[in-house]
């Protein structure tokens, strides 16, 4: 069955520095776009955490946040990082020097500058090992609710292709009378004319006039767009720009047997079938 890009899904346990949760939205959209909101900690991890998402899914934009909560239990140790510390006094030292009137300030200032304070110390593989555990897990849930949606729009959407089969059968069957009736028609207006026909002639614009409201082709590709639109929707791979595709096929030979109707009953059928591709399409845009 296909997927819906609309989901959400969330994954939570310990790491090496602390109780993480993750949560994953996602929405439609055209190609596989990534948003993180991450702690500092976790910023080099990003890269692999991207990866991952984009082994799993292949379109939608997706929304990653991470919250991490510190352990209450995990000893904590506190370290300078020197070589920032160095950069940093260095940067000090040439803003008084070059302007007088400013004062170096209190030590304890700089605690608060990013990265200074490197809390405690841990494997960072390990810390990695321990994420991507969770993004997996998180991901499994995203998943799970993506397919239970795809499959309610796969259900909705066979719905609307088998009331498009019943139109477009609805029209074939219509058709044999329509042509009788058109046929009846033209030979009661020229039988008002006084003046005598050539019956080769009045064949002749018989033939023309069925020709123009000919919709046998537009019938007939209906058909096929419409049992390949059902094959694609039992399938698990993403087929949202296949199906995306055979809408646009669809409603391009709904348009055209419309244009060629001359009788109300199959100018209604036209609509119907409009309606329901019209249906489809807003479904389809929501499929991965």
């Amino acid at each position: 069955m296909p997927k819906s890009m609309t989901a959400y899904g969330s994954a939570e346990g310990p790491t090496a520095i602390g109780h993480l949760r993750l949560e994953m939205r996602t929405v439609n959209h055209r190609f596989l776009e990534i948003s993180t909101k991450l702690p500092e900690e976790l910023r080099s991890l990003e890269p692999l955490m991207r990866e991952r998402i984009g082994q799993r899914l292949s379109r939608g934009k997706l929304d990653l946040s991470a919250r991490l909560r510190s352990d209450a239990e995990r000893p904590t140790t506190l370290t300078i990082n020197h070589a920032l510390l160095d950069q940093l006094t260095h940067l000090i030292d040439e803003l008084t020097h070059r302007n007088l009137g400013l004062t170096a300030g209190h030590a304890s200032d700089l605690l608060s500058w990013p990265g200074l304070v490197v809390t405690g110390e841990f494997d960072v593989e390990e810390l990695a090992k321990q994420v991507l555990v969770l993004v997996d897990r998180a991901l499994d849930s995203l998943e799970a609710q993506r397919e239970r949606e795809g499959k309610r729009l796969a259900e909705i959407m066979g719905e609307r292709v088998a009331g498009l089969r019943a139109s477009r059968e609805a029209a074939i069957e219509l058709l044999p009378t329509i042509r009788a009736g058109l046929r009846d028609k033209l030979n009661a207006k020229l039988a008002e004319i006084a003046a005598s026909v050539d019956p080769q002639r009045i064949e002749q614009e018989i033939v023309f006039a069925l020709q123009k409201m000919d919709v046998d082709e537009e019938l007939d590709r209906l058909g096929v767009h419409l049992e390949e639109m059902a094959r694609n929707l039992s399938r698990s791979e993403p087929v949202g720009r296949r199906l995306d595709f055979l809408t646009q096929e669809l409603h391009r030979e709904a348009n055209t047997f419309g244009s060629k109707s001359t009788d109300a009953r199959t100018s209604q059928l036209a609509v119907d079938m409009k309606v329901l591709i019209e249906q489809i399409r807003e479904q389809v845009q929501n499929l991965e």
